[in-house]
């Protein structure tokens, strides 16, 4: 039987929405639109080229993942984040990146481990003169690498959800002064390199507990 394929225009129009989703995602998570603001769909059409239908579908999908909220009648503003509300996501973010290491682990290919690599530097580069947003934006470059070394499409998918709805977060408490942004790309140059000892040697459960890992630390912190 012949399954007839998407003509072109149904690529181009799935690429279109993925990559204004991400790009929305990203500027909501770096706080290039803080808590509170109201995105204008006139703005964001125009800036990207579309109208506001497909636009509304970008909208639709972040506000279900809990980055955007509507107000009828009033628009569409960014969420903000509270690490107590969200503690329960943060507890299921741990459990997840375990299960990374045991739901059809994938080691990487030569391409991955370069990605890596180049993370690795980026780190290094950061230490003791890291700004705020380069390193947010860092650690979200990381998290999506790490999403490859498991081919359990399910969990990649919840796993960046939820991943996006915590990582604001981080950046919140570094903006408040809550903790000490030299520290954490410490910690985090740290995290990396023993992630890479674990994938260079093949070892994708002991990588997945390295995550794990962090990310538990990493709470503690901002809770502290």
């Amino acid at each position: 039987m012949n399954i007839p394929m998407p003509d072109n225009s149904e690529f181009k129009a799935r690429d279109r929405f993925e990559r204004m989703h991400n790009e929305i995602r990203n500027r909501i998570c770096l706080h290039d639109y803080a808590p509170g603001m109201r995105l204008s769909e006139i703005e964001l059409a125009e800036e990207f080229g579309v109208s506001r239908t497909p636009l509304r579908r970008v909208l639709v999908r972040l506000e279900g993942e809990g980055l955007l909220q509507s107000v009828h009648g009033v628009g569409t503003f960014v969420t903000d984040a509270d690490i107590n509300e969200l503690e329960q996501t943060y507890r299921l973010r741990m459990e997840l990146a375990e299960l990374t290491g045991k739901l059809s682990p994938r080691a990487p290919d030569a391409t991955l481990l370069v990605e890596f690599q180049t993370l690795s530097a980026r780190s290094k580069a950061l230490i003791d003169g890291a700004e705020p947003r380069a390193f947010a934006q860092l650690n979200m470059d990381f998290f999506q690498a790490l999403l490859q070394l498991t081919d359990n499409d399910p969990l990649r998918d919840i796993s960046e959800r939820l991943y996006f709805q915590t990582t604001r977060i981080w950046l919140k408490s570094v903006f408040a002064s809550k903790i000490d942004l030299d520290e954490e790309v410490r910690v985090f140059d740290r995290e990396i390199d023993d992630i890479m000892a674990a994938i260079e040697l093949g070892d994708m459960q002991a990588a997945a507990l390295i995550q794990r890992a962090h990310i538990s630390m990493s709470f503690t912190r901002m809770q502290q």
